[in-house]
This record gives C-alpha cells, structure tokens and sequence, in this order.
C-alpha cells in the first residue's frame, strides 16, 4: 500500500503544471517544444516582467499562439515574486 501511494504521488508530480513565474531552468526545459534557449528566454523575460497569466508567455521571443495551445495544461502563473 506504500508503494502504491509513493507511485501515484511520483505520477501525479511529473505531470503536475509548471509555474513560470517560478519555474526552474530544469523544470522549463520538461515541457515539450522548450529547449535551453527558450528556457533561458523565459527566466530572462521574467526578470523583467511578472506571467500575469499563461498567455503572457507569447510575449517571450520564441514562443506563439501553437505552443501555448499544445502546453496550456502544462502551464499555470502563480503569484509574482515581485
């Protein structure tokens, strides 16, 4: 029984929405179609600016309309660190 609840929590982690307000290099680079330039994109652009919501993100040179559309589930803003 311990077993099985240590898997579903590992599971449910893994596929779990990455912040990108908070987001580390390594956690960007999880989501499909981000690779270290744009997970450097993304940490640059938030020096500067809070992700108010998801769709911010097409603000950041690099990402479109597609990639939010294949990663809105992926994706969540929580609050700024501002």
């Amino acid at each position: 029984m311990k077993v099985l609840i240590f898997v579903l929590a590992t599971v449910s982690f893994l596929f779990s929405a990455v912040d990108i307000n908070s987001a580390s290099v390594q956690d960007l680079l999880s989501i499909k179609g981000i690779g270290p330039a744009k997970a450097e994109a993304v940490m640059a652009y938030r020096k500067e600016h809070c992700f108010k919501n998801i769709e911010e993100i097409v603000n950041v040179k690099g990402f479109g309309s597609k990639f939010l559309e294949t990663n809105k589930n992926n994706l969540t803003a929580g609050a700024c660190k501002k």
